[in-house]
């Protein structure tokens, strides 16, 4: 038999038992566009059901549900620490959006249909909208729902869209790249709010170690907490593709 086969003689319990533990097998990092083909290619190696995102968060792997709200507390505390730029927002800016406008109809982290997850926006509207409903923040105030003529910041263009609870001004805000006008709330800026979920990966490096606070930043968290788990019999069905499990991503 080959070594790689030992499994596939073990009665069905033990398979069972088996097929019911995860492990992680890589830290893949920053995935961006590539989302929905690192999705295919894993449901083709590990099957659907045979493979998730895991986020190591304080010792544990935890999931994406979980460990967004670490993320979340990283902007709260960064925004809290910034009453002026807090003002602005609540101000001058009537909603804040990622990589495209559509994102404004977006509240929601779970986003399996984008073709790259927003995750800054989401936070920010959440802080501001927390924000509006203290007492002690009288420069973020509570606004009626619906859509608003918005200008773009960046573009000059306007748009028809919703008015992001506690956001009282008439532009539109994108946090993106160094060149958007919402760069002090990037990711790769804000820095991650507690030391213990600071990680490296010596040899890696992606376009957040480039930019603001580089590994300290939540950009840093997110990216490099994330692991891959499959079902441990699905991982040993691989054989010899066991040495580099995440090959193609």
């Amino acid at each position: 038999m080959d070594r790689s086969d030992w499994w596939t003689t073990l009665p069905g319990p033990a398979l069972e038992a088996l097929g019911e533990t995860w492990i992680p097998i890589g830290a893949p990092g920053f995935a961006g566009r590539e989302k929905a083909r690192w999705r295919s290619l894993l449901d083709a190696r590990f099957g659907a059901d045979g493979w998730r995102i895991g986020h190591f968060v304080r010792g544990r792997i935890v999931p994406p549900a979980e460990a967004i709200l670490e993320y979340e507390a990283a902007y709260q505390a960064f925004l809290r620490d910034r009453r002026p730029l807090v003002a602005f927002l609540a101000g001058t800016c009537g909603n804040v959006y990622d990589d495209e406008v559509a994102n404004v109809f977006s509240d929601s982290y779970g986003q399996p249909a984008t073709p790259s997850n927003h995750y800054q926006d989401v936070a920010v509207r959440r802080v501001i909208a927390a924000l509006a409903d203290d007492p002690a923040w009288p420069e973020v105030r509570p606004t009626e729902p619906g859509d608003a003529d918005l200008v773009d910041l960046g573009t000059g263009r306007r748009h028809r869209v919703p008015r992001a609870y506690g956001f009282g001004g008439d532009h539109l805000l994108q946090i993106r790249e160094p060149d958007s006008p919402g760069y002090a709330l990037s990711p790769a800026v804000v820095p991650v709010h507690d030391p213990d979920l600071i990680a490296t990966l010596p040899g890696r490096q992606e376009w957040y170690h480039l930019e603001g606070c580089a590994h300290l930043s939540v950009e840093a968290f997110w990216q490099m907490s994330k692991v891959i788990e499959v079902r441990y019999d699905r991982f040993l069905a691989l054989g010899p593709g066991r040495a580099d499990p995440l090959a193609g991503l």
